[in-house]
């Protein structure tokens, strides 16, 4: 399903709009991946990633984060980086507006959820875990140990039991192993599901029509903002569409090797400054 959005976050939503001329910048805005390329392995944002989106701002520039992460996972970040531009989460399957609350867009899985919660789940190998995220909650489908650590990490607290309705996403966390193997077995019972690697052991099975690309074509569209001058960056192979997408895509150094040929530069590691790195190409030129 699509979400309609309110009037309140029509009006709200004109932060993006005022800033989308930028004259004097070859890129109006910077969509930025959080976890290996705004937030580095000990889950802090990177100081000098932070500095230059701040000295990007301040010259017309507007900052979007496009997240795997739910709203209560990725608003801490949000806040800390003093954004108010809607988010891009849940690998594109939501796009939310942080002053209202209100869903720019919302997909969930629908007529997916009923093969990968009665065929797929039930026969997942030993050590692979499950969650589905619905609302702003996130329901353990089969436990794992791979499970503690994982919530540790995007700072979420994880239900018994399965939703009552069609989750927004499944979250797929192997034991350390590459989750390809997963994806053919998914793809077997669900074709019509969007399946994404967001870290070496995650595959996250998603909506038809989600992803970050799409969710980055709604915002331009919504704000009228040519894609040519939209820079993007990320480091797995869920940023690929988004940075394929993007006017100047740029890929962080230590990144996934299909990220790093799908992009037209590629930067520093997340922890050295990344997405500095973007900044300085824009504001101040080619890469030395």
């Amino acid at each position: 399903m699509t979400a309609t959005p309110s009037p309140a976050a029509d009006a709200t939503s004109s932060a993006p709009a005022a800033a989308a001329a930028a004259p004097g910048l070859s890129h109006a805005w910077i969509v930025t991946d959080l976890d290996g390329t705004l937030v580095d392995r000990n889950l802090g944002l990177v100081p000098r990633s932070v500095e230059a989106l701040r000295r990007y701002r301040d010259r017309g520039g507007t900052v979007f984060i496009a997240t795997g992460r739910n709203e209560e996972s990725a608003t801490p970040y949000h806040r800390e980086l003093g954004l108010d531009t809607p988010m891009i989460l849940y690998n594109g399957a939501r796009i939310t507006d942080p002053a209202t609350g209100a869903h720019l867009l919302d997909l969930d899985l629908g007529p997916v959820w009923p093969g990968l919660r009665d065929l797929v789940v039930p026969v997942l190998p030993d050590g692979v875990g499950a969650v589905a995220f619905i609302g702003g909650d996130a329901h353990i489908l089969r436990d794992a140990p791979a499970l503690t650590e994982y919530a540790r990490r995007d700072r979420i607290v994880l239900l018994p039991g399965p939703p009552d309705g069609p989750p927004t996403k499944v979250m797929l966390i192997s034991d350390g192993r590459n989750p390809s193997f997963l994806a053919e077995l998914v793809s077997r019972h669900c074709p019509d599901a969007l399946l994404v690697q967001s870290e070496d052991t995650y595959l996250e099975v998603l909506p038809p029509g989600a992803g970050k690309e799409a969710a980055l074509r709604e915002l331009a569209a919504r704000y009228g903002m040519d894609i040519a001058r939209i820079a993007a960056i990320g480091d797995n192979p869920n940023d690929t569409g988004m940075i394929s997408l993007a006017g100047l895509g740029a890929a962080v150094g230590d990144g996934h090797p299909q990220v790093l040929k799908a992009a037209d530069i590629v930067v520093a590691p997340c922890s050295e400054g990344a997405v500095a790195d973007l900044v300085g190409r824009i504001l101040d030129g080619p890469l030395p």
